[in-house]
């Protein structure tokens, strides 16, 4: 028997996160999960008239197609599932990987290959700017055990957080999109932190469960050349298959002249050098839900923590446009509740958040006991 839970999830992913209409043909990349999700999906999607197509993708068989690639196999791939992404009105991703280190043994060579062409043409370029789309993780034993936590115990978390009212969320950001819209000058101050930048003129974006489930932020991009400063990032992160903690970048004029971390200054480096825009920066977001209190190593999850910020090098969204391009978009986090040490944001030196509460009055609505 299907879990409810499981049908009430699918149910929100093919009808609000990509609202997916009769006669439309939709995606479903499944990475390292059983069959009850997919099966769901394919049951929803049936029922509002739409044709599935279904991927499975083993992470173990992905890493013996990686570890002796070339460009020409690389371009050959693209090229395939470029015409395939291109045919699709609209794609669900589901992450479930069973060993978060499955890739890190990957040369840097090959994963830039594999980023640059492969990730930036297929999903940049296409699915995220020409279909409807969501990705989401699933809670396998591997991920409860990242969050430290029993794995039923964990199944709850995830579908209180995957499942809340999102519409409720959404109609709460309306007055921090438009604060946003009408700022300067940002400032974000805490431990190992004193940045500036400007986000004049540009957009902001609510995310409320029409792209990352579960979501959770309201998203805009600095200038380019206005990030000046200094940034620590208090949540461990994966990227490559590597973990990085405790990393610390410092800003000139909007580029980063200077990233460490605390286990391995050359990898960072390497991630940032992949092309001129990975030094620069292409998104600045509010991480809002209200479930979501702490770090998990898993970046759809993290980046929505209460509380937070992500402060995010590589590529812009065409939504919030800073002319950033880079085939790397690498959301790090900073979480300012109290537990975290705290910290202010000031827009236009104006206090709008401290220790990770809103305190305008027309911003409290956004706190975690107003949306749960």
């Amino acid at each position: 028997m299907t879990d409810k839970r499981i049908t009430e999830l699918a149910f929100k992913l093919v009808n609000y996160s990509i609202s997916l209409k009769k006669g439309e043909k939709v995606l479903i990349e499944a990475f390292d999960i059983d069959y009850m999700l997919i099966n769901a999906i394919i049951k929803e999607v049936y029922k509002v008239g739409g044709y599935p197509f279904v991927e499975l993708v083993n992470n173990r068989i992905k890493r013996e197609l990686l570890l002796n690639t070339s460009k020409e196999h690389v371009e050959l791939m693209t090229k395939y599932d470029k015409f395939r992404m291109e045919d699709m009105d609209a794609y669900i991703g589901i992450r479930g990987e069973l060993n978060s280190f499955e890739l890190s043994d990957i040369s840097k060579e090959n994963n830039n290959l594999y980023s640059s062409i492969y990730s930036n043409e297929v999903h940049h370029n296409i699915r995220v700017k020409k279909t409807k789309w969501v990705v989401l993780r699933y809670p396998t034993p591997s991920f409860a055990q990242m969050s430290g936590l029993p794995t039923e115990e964990f199944e709850d978390f995830y579908f209180d957080v995957c499942c809340l009212d999102y519409d409720k969320m959404d109609k709460a950001m309306d007055s921090l999109k438009q604060l946003m819209q009408n700022t300067d000058k940002v400032r974000i101050v805490s431990n190992g932190t004193d940045l500036s930048f400007s986000i004049k003129g540009m957009n902001a974006v609510k995310c409320s469960g029409d792209r990352n489930i579960p979501d959770g932020e309201i998203y805009t991009a600095p200038l380019k050349t206005s990030v000046n400063g200094k940034i620590t990032y208090n949540t461990f992160s994966f990227m490559k298959g590597n973990k990085f903690e405790n990393i610390s970048l410092t800003f000139k004029d909007g580029k980063i002249i200077e990233a460490t971390c605390s286990n391995d200054n050359e990898k960072l480096n390497s991630i940032f050098n992949i092309d001129e825009g990975a030094r620069y920066v292409g998104e600045f977001s509010f991480g809002i839900n209200p479930y979501i209190t702490k770090a998990m190593g898993d970046i759809l999850f993290d980046e929505k923590i209460t509380g937070s910020i992500h402060f995010t090098p590589g590529s812009c969204y065409d939504e919030a446009d800073n002319g950033n391009k880079s085939s790397l978009h690498w959301d790090l986090v900073l979480i300012q509740t109290k537990e975290y040490g705290g910290g202010e944001i000031y827009f236009d030196d104006v206090l709008i958040r401290k220790d990770g509460l809103f305190t305008l009055e027309n911003l409290k609505c956004l706190n975690p006991e107003n949306l749960k």
